[in-house]
């Protein structure tokens, strides 16, 4: 029942907005429309004030980082109908140097969902009212969401008992980085064991 509701909308969605919705798929019971990045604002207003959609109440914006793909960034609305009883998830895919255009316009809401999408992936948003960090320090570097964001940080901060105050200093690691290749040692790992270096 809910599937064919969602079928249906999808279809009626990619009848009226044509090239602006990239494709759909139905996954565990739920519908995601790929939006095209620059229409997004027509996608959500239209999910919005659409008869047949209603999809009046906006719970979040997110994001994942995908650093293999050119378009690293899926920048994730849900929305939900109360009037049709049901949740959608429209997606966008968006570069590094993309801008995607705000929500904020269609849904006031998407304010602060949108500087923390900002903040933890660095995804602008074009014509955010008050696009600035919002969960990090104001000299934070990076993005801490990203998946090639180093799992030590850039800086370490620090209340300084002498100084009265906090400091922020380089990270300094007391060992080397190591890199995991996630080999068991059994199963042909190309290096030798701490410890083995006389076997033989």
């Amino acid at each position: 029942m809910m599937t064919e509701k969602l079928a249906a909308i999808a279809e009626h969605v990619k009848a009226r907005l044509g090239e602006a919705i990239v494709s759909s798929a139905m996954a565990y019971g739920e519908l995601t429309l790929i939006a095209a990045r620059e229409r997004i604002t027509d996608v959500l207003t239209f999910l919005r004030d659409d008869a047949e959609c209603r999809f009046v109440s906006f719970i979040d914006i997110t994001a994942a980082d995908y650093p293999e793909r050119e378009q690293r960034f899926d920048v994730v609305y849900h929305l939900l109908s109360p009037y049709k009883n049901c949740r959608i998830r429209v997606k966008v895919e968006a570069g590094e140097s993309d801008d995607v255009p705000s929500a904020v316009p269609v849904f006031p809401g998407a304010n602060w969902f949108e500087r923390e999408a900002y903040d933890m992936y660095g995804i602008v948003f074009a014509g955010h009212p008050d696009l600035r960090r919002m969960l990090t320090d104001y000299g934070f570097q990076g993005h801490p969401l990203r998946k090639d964001f180093p799992t030590t940080g850039y800086v370490e901060v620090r209340y300084d008992d002498e100084q009265k105050r906090v400091v922020y200093e380089p990270v300094k690691l007391v060992q080397e980085f190591r890199q995991f290749d996630y080999l068991s040692p059994w199963e042909g790992g190309k290096y030798v064991l701490p410890g083995d270096e006389k076997a033989k």
